[in-house]
């Protein structure tokens, strides 16, 4: 038998491929997407509901208003959002002071114990996350140790048994456009920009890593229209 899922989608890239692949191996019951007052809220759940009405699934967007904090720029100024160029992604210590601007305490934390609560109520096995190993690198809770350690957690704090996965985990995100396309997944309608305008501003951290994996895969025109590209 298949394994239910759960699918906690952003409509980013890593949670967008990870739906078509959870839909390979499981039999998706819902996609979760999140709003926690981040400033791209809005255009997450709309593209989010896009993408589940390719598939004709079922798609809950669930309100975590006490993850709202000043601590984060992610839910506060788009002024106070850092903007980054393309040649400083590798450069770890820039990326590691980023990503303090943008972080939510304990975001990834919350996002899969809520999972888990609405999978255990479901009798679901699965909660599918989005996460790649080129952000790891600076965000830990996207890291395969962050899976492993919630696994054990979700063995104890769950009667019926749920389990985390993320079938990106080990790959960066150029791998990932390449097996977005290998899948035909809707890479038409990801969203990674940390703002929240009509179109993906093309400066943020998130932004100018998808610019970089689509550029990589040959991809680029895919983005056209849908982000800024100085370039």
């Amino acid at each position: 038998m298949r394994p239910r899922a759960i699918v906690l989608l952003s409509a980013g890239l890593d949670s967008t491929v990870n739906l078509v692949l959870a839909l390979e191996q499981a039999d998706v019951i819902l996609a979760l997407t999140f709003d926690y007052g981040q400033l791209a809220a809005r255009r997450e759940s709309e593209l989010a509901k896009a993408i589940t009405a390719r598939y004709y699934l079922e798609h809950r967007v669930i309100d975590l208003p006490f993850l709202k904090t000043n601590y984060s720029a992610l839910t506060g100024s788009r002024d106070g959002l850092p903007s980054v160029e393309e040649s400083a992604l590798e450069d770890k210590a820039l990326m590691s002071k980023n990503a303090a601007l943008v972080w939510v305490p304990n975001r990834n934390g919350v996002f899969v114990n809520v999972a888990a609560a609405v999978a255990e109520a479901n009798a679901t096995e699965l909660i599918v996350a989005g996460f790649n190993a080129e952000e790891a690198i600076t965000f830990a809770d996207n890291s395969r140790e962050f899976i492993t350690a919630s696994n054990k957690v979700l063995s104890l704090s769950t009667r019926l048994p749920v389990t985390l996965v993320s079938y990106t985990a080990d790959l960066e995100k150029t791998a990932i456009v390449r097996l977005g396309l290998s899948k035909k997944a809707p890479l038409d309608l990801v969203w990674a920009c940390y703002a929240g305008g009509e179109i993906m501003c093309g400066q943020c951290e998130s932004c100018r890593r998808l610019i970089r994996a689509f550029r990589n895969a040959g991809v680029l025109d895919l983005l056209r229209g849908r982000i800024e590209i100085s370039c």
